[in-house]
């Protein structure tokens, strides 16, 4: 039984006759009734009463009619509700990204994309890189903005690199300069007598930070630690100690931002997705207003 079929059988029951049927579906006339031949064959009972100049259903036609309708509608239905969703009109897009990116960047590529497909819904997984790459690729994310590399990075996984931004000492306006006398930028070795406001475990800029302390040769200290993005900016603008940020949260954060001296302090964003798996079409949509909005002019 196919679609062409019924709406051929709908239209001549509606209208009662072969060839108005014909010219209302745009089909030759002998060729919409072979099609209702072959859809009385394939049920085993003639459809309608064919009388010279009447045209009337059967018990079987008369019983097939409200279904066959029902079963239009909901074809015609199902092709609304694809072609929406292909056509970015309705659908959803699951992004996972760092709690540093999420306070930074991840605000104006969701405003951007929302102005152009309002009625796409928006899921953000806010978690550090290596959880966001487990999650990545068990299928719940389509999409993932993550620091790179990561350590043990599942081989299954497509990343494309968006930026390499710089690391930055964020200190309360209202304390001295974290700059040593005779210095116009911190070192990574001025940090070791300084207390930290330090990240909790799992943070990507915890692991950075300390990683850049034990290539100095030192153990950091803390003077608070465990703290998610708002709460170490906060505890740093209470004056509680330094952190390091990335360069976008301190832009935004109202702090003090004090640059590293050459060769600095860096972190790579990508974003990534499943290899064996091709985004749906709202999250390439999403990647690509992410590779406008985060990569830089030429990058």
């Amino acid at each position: 039984m196919q679609l062409q079929q019924l709406r051929y059988f709908t239209a001549v029951a509606e209208t009662r006759h072969f060839t108005q049927a014909a010219r209302r579906e745009h089909v030759a006339q002998p060729s919409l009734s072979q099609q209702i031949r072959a859809l009385e064959r394939e049920l085993g009972a003639e459809l309608f009463h064919r009388a010279r100049g009447h045209i009337s259903l059967t018990d079987a036609g008369a019983a097939l009619l409200p279904l066959a309708r029902r079963i239009l509608a909901d074809a015609e239905t199902a092709r609304r509700e694809v072609q929406e969703v292909a056509q970015l009109r309705r659908g959803r897009v699951r992004l996972g990204a760092t709690p540093s990116l999420c306070a930074s960047i991840v605000p104006d590529v969701l405003r951007t994309f929302r102005d152009s497909y309002p009625g796409v819904d928006l899921y953000v997984h806010e978690d550090g890189s290596r959880d966001l790459v487990r999650i990545l690729a068990a299928g719940e994310l389509d999409l993932a903005l993550i620091i790179t590399p990561v350590p043990g990075q599942a081989p299954a996984l497509t990343t494309r690199t968006l930026l390499r931004e710089e690391l930055v000492v964020i200190s309360a306006p209202n304390t001295p300069s974290p700059v040593p006398d005779g210095q116009d930028r911190i070192r990574i070795t001025d940090l070791r007598e300084r207390p930290l406001v330090m990240f909790r475990h799992g943070y990507d800029l915890r692991e950075l930070t300390e990683a850049a302390c034990h290539r100095a040769g030192f153990e950091p200290s803390f003077s608070v630690e465990g703290g998610e993005m708002d709460a170490v900016l906060g505890f740093v603008r209470a004056g509680l100690g330094l952190a390091v940020v990335p360069s976008m949260v301190a832009a935004r954060s109202g702090l003090r931002a004090t640059s590293f001296a050459p060769p600095g302090l860096h972190r790579t964003i990508s974003v990534a997705h499943r290899s064996d798996v091709s985004p749906p079409r709202a999250a390439r949509e999403l990647q690509r207003i992410v590779v406008r909005v985060i990569s830089p002019p030429g990058g």
